[in-house]
């Protein structure tokens, strides 16, 4: 009886005690910014199309990264072409060149972010055009797929690949994270690189939430072209075709659900979906 008293007196002290109720923590401020990583004039669209449906045609491409603020920290996305060619024009193939207005470093200056506030690097994916600058960031983690990672600490240059871009992470001397699936960086679900592989077995796409703009999908080398979307096209240096169709269809399926802007990352049309650097998305 005196244990059932007891309790009694407790519910009751309970209910007649006010309601307290957690304080929701701030959400984290998310930006993001398009930052200029080099051009490409003239490119043959026929290497973007196994099929041959892109045969005969040739445009101009833009290698972007981007920069993503959560909170107080920053993720670069991708890290373009080398800053050795920073300022200059690279002839490359017959009536094709390759150039770098300023470096990744030099664009951060304008807003204020130096090097060492880079808290990760995340990379989509092991090609050159993609991981030119990363040195530049020697502090950060980098962030990318385990299998990639593993391609590039295997062995000897490559066409395509060029492992001494990433030589402090591959030799261990930088922190690192081999990334298998997706991976939501902060885990709130507002940055998550999402698996897409295909173009190279460690491919990941970029999901960015942002509170005014919405979703951003940043597609990697998912598609390097807007010709490309409706076809399907897979590129003729693509590693898996049948992986690369099947994360086509992924990342079409969550861009219709999240009612997403699609960001082609060499697709100069896609540009003026952000704000002109060095004004951000948010």
């Amino acid at each position: 009886m005196k244990r059932l008293a007891a309790l009694a007196a407790g519910l009751a002290l309970a209910a007649a005690a006010p309601a307290t109720s957690a304080t929701p923590a701030t959400p984290p401020e998310i930006k993001l910014w398009r930052l200029d990583c080099g051009h490409v004039t003239n490119a043959d669209l026929d290497m973007f199309a196994d099929s041959y449906a892109l045969a005969g045609k040739r445009k101009d491409l833009v290698i972007s990264c981007y920069l993503v603020r959560h909170g107080n920290d920053y993720l670069l996305w991708d890290a373009g072409f080398g800053a050795e060619l920073a300022g200059r024009v690279q002839q490359g193939p017959p009536e094709i060149t390759s150039s770098l207005k300023r470096t990744i470093v030099d664009q951060l200056r304008d807003i204020g972010v130096k090097p060492e506030q880079v808290r990760h690097v995340g990379i989509s994916h092991m090609h050159y055009d993609h991981v030119g600058q990363a040195a530049s960031f020697p502090t950060a983690t980098l962030l990318i797929g385990a299998e990639d990672l593993a391609i590039l600490s295997a062995g000897p240059e490559k066409p395509l690949l060029e492992p001494k871009r990433l030589a402090p992470w591959i030799a261990g001397k930088a922190p690192r994270e081999a990334v298998v699936g997706d991976k939501d960086v902060y885990g709130d679900g507002s940055v998550v690189m999402l698996t897409t592989p295909g173009h190279t077995p460690g491919h990941h796409a970029l999901l960015v939430r942002l509170k005014n703009k919405g979703p951003v999908l940043i597609t990697g080398d998912l598609y390097h072209v807007a010709e490309q979307v409706p076809l399907r096209a897979v590129p003729r240096f693509n590693m898996d075709r049948v992986q690369t169709l099947s994360s086509q269809q992924r990342f079409g399926a969550i861009a219709d659900a999240l009612k997403a802007t699609v960001i082609i990352e060499h697709e100069p049309a896609d540009v003026p979906k952000l704000p002109a650097f060095p004004e951000a998305a948010d």
